[in-house]
């Protein structure tokens, strides 16, 4: 079995969680029995709905708190009926609006807010009792009551004090007692004095044995306990993002980033380390024997895959380019769009199409508007791109910072030279300079200008010097090593 350990997980979810579900993809693939373990409260959601939106299936998720009970990762299917049979009365008054309700009970001082799993139906997840204008209990439903939470008055507020976990048929299975935020947890045969000692016995009741494999996400919180408790089992630590800090390491020290600290000081406990480049790898296993003169096992394994190269199927578009990404200030979008605009006034023909939304979308239209570059750089929202990079000639990247870049990978397949800077690690791992496109030199001394002026002049080298046809190619056959059956073979080799 495969353990994949990860704190949190939401309908916004970062890198980590879109790089597990393509790897639970790659793990069904070749066969491998795989857990993903989540160990955050989730009161205001049903885990099961946020881990199905991003690809996982039910079988495949543990979470903590329920995993010492009996009940399932489901969907929620307790309904509004149901409450309404649990009330013991029928004295009783429902009103809703949208997501919430409220049932008032007839001549008494109490009611239940209800919280809804949508508008559009009645099954309920969470319901809070009020007795007397003070918050008493919350009941957290899915196919039944999984937990609840009690409270009582403190300092003018809500103090929860209590939770307890259900199991199918009622019964306790354990309980969560908390004192202003310092939490121990009762089981029939065992205290546990903080949420640390409650993931190392989850680790503990795995019954892990030299053939399963632990890969851990995120250490943060967690770290200690699984190592402590894992037993035979091999350990792999997943590195999401660059590991240290450039500007505090020196020919003496390096400083490691916050995240990766503490598992690698633990060297010696861990089995190996996955980076998604095979540029990083190389950083990581010279540093590590630098600076702490070991030579950990690393393994290179992309976060996502290609399931087919992608060709166009009614030629490109003549002098196109096309940026897909959150349109965010570290994207950096604003340069590429003043990077087309002077270009365009060498190669008039040029049009750029941005894909993607974000905070910074009215900034850019503002930008493209003042600039008088509507008729040639348009903001295409948020779409589908499967079927969109093979249309396209060329892809531009602004950023400074990509630690794998799912959208350089989606390029590549698509036949797209790439036009980015020589920062760590996506675009050196996806662009060969001067053959699938252009790496730009960058330092801390170059202006912002300078950046855009070095985008604006790559993009009118590529349409007015470079032979196209021989950079999709190249592309092309790049992208091959990113098949997915090219994947499936590298966790393969690691998970067996």
């Amino acid at each position: 079995m495969v353990y994949n350990f990860n704190l949190g997980i939401g309908w916004a979810s970062s890198g980590v969680e879109y790089a597990q579900s393509y790897r639970a993809v790659m793990l069904r693939g070749i066969g491998a029995d795989a857990k993903f373990v989540f160990t955050d409260m989730f009161p205001t959601e049903n885990i099961e709905h946020m881990t199905r939106n991003i690809g996982f299936m039910d079988s495949e998720v543990l979470w903590l708190y329920t995993f010492f009970t009996d009940t399932r990762i489901a969907p929620v299917s307790y309904t509004l009926s149901d409450v309404k049979a649990s009330l013991q009365t029928d004295a009783y008054t429902v009103t809703r609006s949208g997501k919430s309700g409220r049932i008032t009970l007839d001549g008494t001082n109490v009611y239940y807010t209800v919280y809804f799993a949508d508008e559009g139906s009645e099954r309920v997840h969470r319901l809070e009792m009020v007795a007397g204008g003070f918050l008493i209990r919350k009941d957290y439903f899915t196919y039944t009551r999984i937990y609840s939470e009690y409270y009582a008055p403190l300092d003018k507020k809500a103090h929860m004090y209590l939770r307890r976990f259900f199991n199918e048929d009622g019964t306790v299975a354990y309980e969560e007692i908390n004192d202003d935020g310092n939490v121990m947890y009762q089981f029939p045969d065992r205290m546990l004095c903080s949420k640390e000692e409650l993931v190392g016995y989850m680790v503990s009741r795995l019954g892990l044995t030299a053939d399963d494999t632990i890969l851990i996400d995120r250490t943060t919180g967690i770290g200690q306990s699984i190592l402590m408790n894992a037993g035979p089992a091999r350990i792999g630590i997943i590195v999401h993002a660059d590991h240290f800090s450039e500007g505090n390491t020196d020919e003496d020290y390096i400083l490691w980033n916050n995240f990766y600290e503490y598992p690698f000081a633990m060297y010696r406990h861990v089995d190996f380390y996955v980076t998604s480049t095979e540029e990083q790898t190389r950083l990581m296993k010279a540093q590590f024997e630098k600076y702490s003169g070991v030579s950990p096992v690393i393994y290179t394994i992309p976060v996502g895959s290609l399931d087919e190269l992608k060709y166009p199927v009614a030629g490109r578009t003549p002098f196109s380019l096309l940026t897909a990404s959150r349109l965010a200030g570290e994207k950096h979008i604003d340069w590429a769009v003043e990077a087309v605009v002077k270009a365009h006034e060498a190669v008039p023909q040029i049009t750029f199409d941005i894909y993607g939304r974000g905070g910074e979308e009215a900034k850019l239209r503002e930008l493209i508007k003042k600039l008088g570059a509507e008729d040639y750089i348009v903001l295409r929202g948020q779409q589908n791109m499967k079927e969109v990079y093979q249309n396209y000639e060329l892809y531009l990247a602004a950023s400074t910072s990509e630690g794998f870049g799912l959208t350089l990978l989606e390029a590549v397949g698509g036949g797209l030279p790439i036009i980015g800077f020589d920062v760590r690690y996506g675009n050196p791992t996806f662009i060969d300079d001067g053959e699938n496109g252009y790496l730009i030199p960058v330092d801390e001394h170059m202006t912002d200008r300078q950046k855009i002026d070095a985008l604006a002049e790559r993009i009118v080298r590529l349409f007015t010097e470079a032979d196209l046809e021989r950079f999709h190619a190249h592309s092309y056959e790049k992208a091959k090593g990113f098949l997915t059956k090219e994947v499936e073979q590298r966790w393969k080799a690691v998970v067996g």
